[in-house]
């Protein structure tokens, strides 16, 4: 648990939030920001059950459940919804975050349509069925909700190595921008947040770098920077952002946190070759 939050600067002050895809790297940052920003409840959503069981308990118990769900089964994130409901009487905020990477190098003339099917079936068919499920319980309790979905800076670019993975990211841009006008008569706001090229344990371990070469690429993206490396604080700030009245007239957009240096991300890491797979 980060340092607590002075209660005049808590931007989401008896809110309950849903985080999917909470149990490590952004989603489990986001989740703790979130709590520290005032929410009234937190609730863990993801499919690695004892890290996401930890991050409930750093939490607290009294106001963080961990809930088990695969996002591409719409039954368990109908279940995620409905029992965040029963528990807490209301959701204000969806942070739908839960995404993979490629498995393999992915171009157009070489494109393995199984491995494309499973990419697509979290990273774009379990975003449509988070927004449509969080969206329909805050219509029916009439909540002014957020619904937030991490979309990627490749969503805004071609990229050489992972076809199947930018498709499914520029695919969630376009069920933000669908779902925002459909909701904003409902008072429910939809808005992306488009990561740069985050040190993640997800994407260590799908890049399989060490900690050497992912130095060396992290340095060649950023070089010239005044900001660094984008880290995940960076992008839990954007989320609370986009979740807080702060943001209230502010619907249908992709907030892209990068440092500024996305092209470049994608021309350092295309020059690594068989060594990256997610370019």
């Amino acid at each position: 648990m980060t340092e607590a939050i002075p209660v005049p600067l808590q931007k989401l002050h008896g809110k309950v939030a849903i985080v999917t895809g909470a149990a490590s790297g952004i989603g489990a940052v986001t989740a703790r920001h979130i709590a520290n920003h005032g929410a009234l409840a937190v609730v863990i959503a993801d499919v690695q059950e004892a890290k996401g069981r930890e991050v409930a308990a750093s939490i607290g118990s009294n106001r963080c459940t961990y809930v088990h769900c695969d996002v591409a089964n719409e039954d368990q994130v109908k279940y995620l919804v409905d029992s965040t409901m029963k528990l807490y009487g209301r959701l204000d905020v969806m942070y739908s975050n839960a995404g993979i990477y490629s498995s393999s190098v992915q171009t157009v003339l070489e494109l393995d349509l199984s491995s494309f099917d499973k990419v697509m079936a979290v990273n774009a068919r379990g975003m449509a069925a988070c927004v449509k499920h969080a969206a329909r319980a805050m219509v029916e309790k009439g909540v002014k909700g957020s619904i937030v979905c991490t979309a990627s800076f490749v969503a805004e670019c071609g990229t050489e190595g992972v076809t199947d993975y930018t498709m499914s990211k520029h695919a969630v841009l376009g069920l933000m921008r669908s779902a925002s006008v459909q909701l904003v008569k409902h008072g429910v706001r939809v808005n992306c947040v488009s990561p740069g090229l985050v040190a993640t344990p997800m994407f260590i371990a799908g890049y399989k770098l060490g900690a050497e070469e992912l130095s060396k690429i992290m340095a060649a993206v950023y070089t010239g920077s005044q900001y660094g490396p984008v880290k995940e604080k960076d992008l839990a700030d954007a989320v609370v952002f986009l979740a807080s009245e702060d943001s209230a007239l502010i619907t249908g957009q992709n907030l892209i946190v990068d440092g500024g240096f996305g092209a470049q991300a994608v021309s350092v890491l295309g020059q690594n070759g068989d060594s990256i797979v997610m370019k």
